[in-house]
């Protein structure tokens, strides 16, 4: 949507002129088919785009490359949670310990308080990939379990690890 029509910038000021649309800035992205058509970790992975590793000089940056796995007793695929994907732009403190703890398995996660913009639904649905697509958190199928999506959908685009259309 355009800056001036979004209803979250002023169009009469002279700053919404100046701002590059947002069309413009995401066209060079590795497109995505649904949220705001960005598949962001693919477009950091290809050096599309290059966020700040940290603001102030003093910050201890940590990158942590594990993956978690939730939701170990639901009807659901399991949960394969990239802590490498996240901690790539963002700091430990943006989710701990307020919205999950540092331990795993204190916070009771559920889609319910997901859905309500919580946990992580605090980013997903907002600037992260919708909460529509399910099977890119729920991924890791159980023993014995199969995938029912929906026919219009491709199983390979929405597995983690896909490079885009």
């Amino acid at each position: 949507m355009p800056i001036a029509k979004d209803g979250v910038h002023d169009p009469r000021s002279p700053a919404a002129k100046q701002l590059q649309e947002p069309q413009e800035a995401l066209s060079r992205l590795t497109p995505d088919t649904t949220g705001n058509q960005v598949r962001w970790v693919q477009s950091l992975e290809k050096g599309e785009i290059n966020p700040r590793e940290k603001l102030f000089p003093q910050t201890e940056v940590k990158k942590l490359d594990q993956d978690i796995l939730l939701n170990l007793k639901g009807g659901m695929p399991i949960v394969r949670f990239p802590h490498k994907q996240h901690t790539e732009w963002l700091d430990c403190s943006n989710c701990h310990d307020h919205l999950f703890e540092r331990e795993t398995g204190k916070t009771k996660i559920s889609m319910f308080n997901i859905l309500q913009g919580e946990q992580c639904g605090v980013c997903h649905g907002a600037v992260a990939f919708p909460l529509t697509e399910c099977y890119r958190c729920h991924s890791v199928t159980r023993p014995g379990q199969t995938k029912n999506l929906p026919t219009h959908m491709n199983p390979q685009f929405h597995m983690p690890g896909r490079k885009g259309p």
